[in-house]
């Protein structure tokens, strides 16, 4: 019976011999150490049958796709909405630059020089330049901590993003003492455990620049007791590690209170001679405590952590040699890249294929000022993919939703795009595709562009109308929901509502959500809020000066609190990007998302030990 359900497996130019798990018997039951020995073979590579089968589908070419072009240029009828919003693009693209400039300085001059020359320490920047390959890295949040109840932290007081290093892609998470000498506020942890999120989320690679002061002691109700607080970035740790997620710290600066648990966490560490100490409190805390003055080597020195308390596992005498220290422990991590073997000139010409027939730039102009100046969304995605390519799906069916395959930089994508209201059929329809795209293990972008409010109800029929559109969106929000493959959002207009939802809202937990500078993200759209209103008939003339007062102030909180970097400084985004730049960030999206089927050491099931 065991021979007649073994089954022979060749992967890679290896044989191994496969026994489905319903065919498993207990050897007890195998008479004979023949039928014993074999039962063992079978077990034992029925663990690296997957692997070699994997590796086997990375060497595949992937099928040829000859999509519809979507012919899509901009007609004359186009050109008074194109122009508004080409004018509307260039104000938030300098508002853009205004905010990015303001980030680049960090905590000012005086901060700088502080910190450069008085203390002796590479900017966070420059320290990422040592450390990844080179500046082609995805960077996640630049404009989170603008525009704060407390004050402007710029980055949130540290750099975060995916880069690669040594061809790996990696979180990175670089605390910047410029701002505020590294200390922690509320939204520097919120940043932080976002970008633990994205490692987890992707299986990538971290690595922390420790360089942190510690908690900002007035806001700690807000840094330290809750469940999603400053206590969440350690237990990420222990289960990235269990999850067998490699971690690596670096301290190039000052360790203080919680932030020294950091390094003592990671699976190996790193530390920098004189710029970088470790303790729970410091020298000002020992003499308060003892009256004994101690420096900060001798209480917790490069040497000291390396030699005696063993809490580092690598001391370098520069930072240079610390980032060349990780480049190299990152060299030894269990990965295997994909294999290039297309040369120089294939490639190039490739790559000319793959362009989109119109212009980037040309999205400045279709980036939808509002609602009402919103164009034909397949305008949008035929400037998005390859060969302005795309394969629509039910074309003809629930038309305010576009949905549809289509290749990125060679990546096939499934795209969900709104076209208008998200109305009965649409939903329908969404939900189907979803479904479609996770039975095929397809990504899914979503390119979101909302109704500015729901529809109101005035009739019978209206009502019965909603009530179906309701219960179709509830089934495309559990389709989204479900679907266990890679989400991408990019609010390219609004994002109101609970349509909001059905097209892969941060609360849906998509891989990455971007907004372009105009998309606007709130609730109800302003200037939408007067239906909402309550107002009773017998009481109108007294109270209509009241009503529209309130209508007018929420209206500007509206206006004010719905902007793209009003949203991105409360960090409910993964960062504001150009609409000319959203073809590139999309190609490192999807190649991080990619990278996670090259790890190799990802099967045992027992937790790894952290540290002695």
């Amino acid at each position: 019976m065991y021979r007649s359900i073994e089954r022979i497996i060749y992967s890679g130019g290896r044989m191994c011999t496969f026994m489905p798990p319903y065919s498993q018997s207990p050897l007890w039951m195998l008479r004979g150490t023949g039928e014993q020995e074999r039962y063992r073979m079978a077990v034992q590579c029925q663990r690296c049958s997957v692997r070699h089968m994997n590796s086997a589908t990375r060497k595949r070419r992937a099928l040829r796709s000859a999509f519809p072009v979507l012919d899509l240029p901009l007609q004359a009828i186009h050109q008074h909405v194109y122009e508004a919003n080409l004018r509307n693009s260039n104000a938030c693209h300098n508002k853009y630059m205004e905010l990015n400039k303001k980030v680049t300085k960090g905590g000012g001059d005086n901060a700088i020089i502080r910190h450069t020359q008085r203390n002796r320490k590479l900017l966070a920047k420059d320290r990422l330049c040592l450390l990844l390959d080179d500046e082609d890295f995805l960077e996640l949040s630049r404009f989170a901590g603008l525009g704060l109840p407390y004050g402007d932290i710029p980055s949130a007081g540290c750099l975060t993003g995916v880069g690669r290093i040594n061809g790996l892609w990696c979180v990175f998470i670089a605390n910047d003492a410029t701002v505020k000498g590294g200390t922690a506020y509320p939204i520097t942890v919120k940043k932080q455990l976002r970008a633990q999120e994205v490692a987890i989320q992707n299986r990538l690679p971290c690595v922390y620049l420790v360089d942190s002061g510690g908690a900002f002691l007035p806001l700690q109700s807000e840094i330290f007791p809750d469940k999603n607080q400053g206590g969440r970035t350690f237990y990420n740790e222990a289960i990235m590690s269990a999850m067998k997620i490699p971690q690596v710290s670096v301290v190039c600066g000052s360790c203080t209170a919680g932030g020294a648990y950091i390094p003592t966490m990671a699976e190996e560490a790193v530390m920098v001679h004189r710029i970088g100490t470790m303790f729970l409190g410091g020298p000002p805390l020992v003499k308060a405590a003892t009256g004994e003055e101690v420096t900060p080597e001798d209480l917790g020195g490069a040497r000291l952590h390396a030699e005696v308390s063993g809490c580092v596992d690598h001391f370098a005498w520069e930072e240079e040699e610390a980032f060349e220290c990780t480049r190299n422990i990152i060299a030894t991590l269990n990965f295997t890249l994909p294999e290039e073997e297309e040369d120089e000139e294939k490639i190039r010409k490739r790559k000319e294929e793959e362009k989109p027939l119109y212009r980037s730039e040309e999205l400045l102009g279709l980036a939808p000022r509002s609602y009402n100046y919103s164009l034909d969304v397949k305008m949008v995605i035929s400037r998005l993919t390859d060969g302005s390519r795309f394969q629509e799906f039910k074309a003809c069916f629930g038309t305010t939703l576009v949905t549809g395959f289509a290749k990125i930089h060679g990546h096939l994508v499934g795209i969900v795009a709104n076209n208008g209201e998200l109305s009965y059929q649409a939903a329908l329809k969404g939900s189907h595709f979803v479904q479609l795209c996770d039975q095929r293990d397809v990504p899914l972008l979503f390119l979101q562009n909302t109704a500015p409010s729901a529809g109101l109800t005035l009739s019978v029929s209206q009502a019965e109308m909603n009530s179906n559109r309701l219960k179709a969106q509830g089934s495309m929000m559990s389709a989204v929901a479900c679907a266990s493959v890679p989400k991408i959002t990019v609010v390219i207009g609004g994002c109101h509502g609970a349509d909001s939802y059905a097209m892969c809202g941060r609360s849906f937990d998509p891989n990455f959500l971007f907004l372009w500078p105009n998309a606007r993200v709130s609730v109800t759209a302003a200037g939408h809020v007067g239906p909402l209103l309550h107002s009773d008939s017998e009481q109108q003339q007294e109270e209509e000066l009241e009503r529209n007062k309130m209508e007018d102030n929420l209206n500007a909180t509206l206006e004010e609190e719905s902007s793209a970097f009003f949203s991105s400084g409360r960090l409910w985004d993964d960062g504001v990007i150009l609409p000319q730049d959203t073809r590139r960030v999309l190609r490192n999206c999807m190649n991080i998302i990619k990278q996670q089927h090259n790890q190799l050491s990802t099967e045992k099931l027992q937790s790894a030990l952290l540290r002695f």
